[in-house]
């Protein structure tokens, strides 16, 4: 039996994957959390085979939360279920320690698939992004925001979903000088004038968080 911590901050999202689990005799869900500390916090107290793992949630999240998670538990398997589907986004998740990525809009079929090979050693890549992330390193179309560093690309999300750089410091426990720095650095590789480009930008390319 493969026993799942679903980690979401929507509880109809939850209640929606238990219900595909649900339909399956070799799975389980034995925990949930609705935010990044929660995610540890359970890790330390249940037994869990595999971490479905959404990448937006309230406090930590995203890369910073692989990270800590792949610390505390350097061999469970994580599986990132994401309504990003930009190979970028799931080529820094894969890179934090993710072991795989699907996106929200996949089949059942898809997720079960990627929860049994995760399960079984393996790594899993959402078909549907495949491509895109074998490609992208070739393609004389690499968008801009590859040059970013993983924190500069975190805050550039988090802005772009309308957080303030106060709640973007709040959720990634830095200052809101540092923030605003990474802030002005990604501006510039973007060459981004003011907030409504940062905004017009991330959407442009697939990045704004739920």
């Amino acid at each position: 039996m493969i026993r799942i911590l679903i980690a979401d901050d929507h509880a109809i999202v939850r209640g929606g994957l238990k219900q595909i689990l649900a339909t399956t005799a070799d799975m389980v869900v034995t925990a949930e959390a609705g935010q990044g500390s929660e995610v540890i916090e359970k890790l330390r107290t249940c037994e869990v085979d595999l971490l479905l793992l959404d990448m937006t949630m309230p406090g930590i999240s995203g890369v910073d939360l692989i990270r800590r998670v792949r610390a505390e538990e350097p061999a469970l398997p994580v599986l990132v279920l994401s309504i990003h589907n930009e190979a970028q986004v799931a080529s820094r998740a894969l890179r934090a320690g993710a072991t795989g990525y699907v996106t929200k809009d996949s089949d059942p079929e898809v997720l079960l698939a990627a929860i049994r090979k995760l399960a079984d050693g393996g790594r899993f890549i959402d078909p549907k992004l495949v491509d895109a992330m074998v490609f992208e390193k070739h393609s004389g179309d690499v968008p801009p925001h590859e040059v970013l560093s993983d924190r500069e690309f975190q805050v550039l999300q988090m802005l772009a979903s309308g957080k303030s750089i106060n709640d973007i410091a709040d959720a990634c426990a830095l200052s809101a000088k540092t923030i605003s720095t990474h802030k002005m650095r990604l501006m510039q590789k973007l060459g981004l004038g003011n907030n409504a480009e940062v905004i017009r930008y991330a959407i442009r390319h697939g990045l704004v968080g739920e």
